[in-house]
């Protein structure tokens, strides 16, 4: 299978470039950066630490939809956006790891969709998911009764809070209530705040050194407390996850999935 890294350059990029090129059954498609990035025209085998492979990244993610099988997306939502347009427009898997999205662009994912496979996820780590799974069953059983906290702390780079992951969990445990978390989401708390409304569901973030991601989901009852959790040590979780992702969704009909579906989760 063919798999194209989108950002080839950058941490995560990297990362895939390494991974693909060491999985049986994949091949590198190729890679591609931003326009004048200054990884444009070098090897990227190079670029991500390795010996030269004889392929140069480029700034054209429009031949290198239609070059692969599948492309891997860790960039940023305006660029994941354009990129699910050309997904679509090639029948081309596109695996999205990007977080920060807003409505608009979560709903073009949607449209493009209809066209092709999409697998996007908050987060793309085994533990993370089935975490998720666990958060939706405790907050099921246990109910409004018990307080929920989500707590978080990333790198002092990362630029969007709480993190995509967080919202995930978020989103785990509004279900595992049968609420909207838009209606239900304690984002910022400051000053005098009053009582905490019964059935919130609250975020704290912290940001600092170079933290890959750490997070908790607290349960806080009367006289006893659940907390579940899950510590990265490594951000080549993520791309173990995005290529057993890619060749998942290569078999599959058109349609937006997630890592509960690459999984077997649920």
């Amino acid at each position: 299978m063919k798999i194209g890294v989108v950002g080839c350059s950058g941490r995560m990029g990297q990362m895939l470039v390494r991974r693909i090129l060491t999985t049986d059954g994949c091949s590198l498609a190729g890679g591609t950066d931003r326009p004048g990035s200054e990884a444009i025209g070098k090897d990227i085998g190079a670029l991500a630490g390795l010996d030269p492979i004889g392929m140069l990244a480029t700034d054209d993610p429009v031949q290198l939809f239609a070059d692969a099988d599948a492309v891997i997306d860790f960039t940023s939502p305006e660029a994941t956006e354009r990129h699910a347009a050309l997904a679509a427009q090639a029948k081309t898997v596109h695996v999205v790891g990007t977080t920060g999205l807003n409505p608009a662009q979560t709903e073009a994912l949607r449209k493009a969709a209809q066209h092709t496979r999409i697998v996007h996820a908050p987060n793309m780590s085994l533990g993370v998911n089935l975490l998720m799974v666990l958060v939706e069953q405790v907050a099921r059983t246990l109910g409004p009764d018990f307080d929920i906290e989500i707590l978080e702390m990333h790198h002092r780079h990362k630029v969007d809070a709480p993190s995509g992951t967080s919202l995930g969990l978020g989103r785990a445990a509004a279900a595992g209530r049968g609420v909207d978390l838009d209606a239900v989401s304690a984002r910022l708390r400051d000053g005098h705040t009053g009582e905490r409304r019964r059935g919130d569901i609250g975020f704290a973030v912290m940001r600092g050194g170079d933290v890959v991601g750490d997070h908790s989901v607290v349960f806080a009852g009367e006289g006893e407390r659940i907390e579940l959790g899950h510590r990265a040590n490594d951000r080549q979780i993520y791309a173990v996850g995005a290529v057993r992702a890619a060749l998942w969704a290569h078999g599959q009909p058109p349609g937006l999935y997630s890592m509960r579906d690459v999984l077997g989760l649920g």
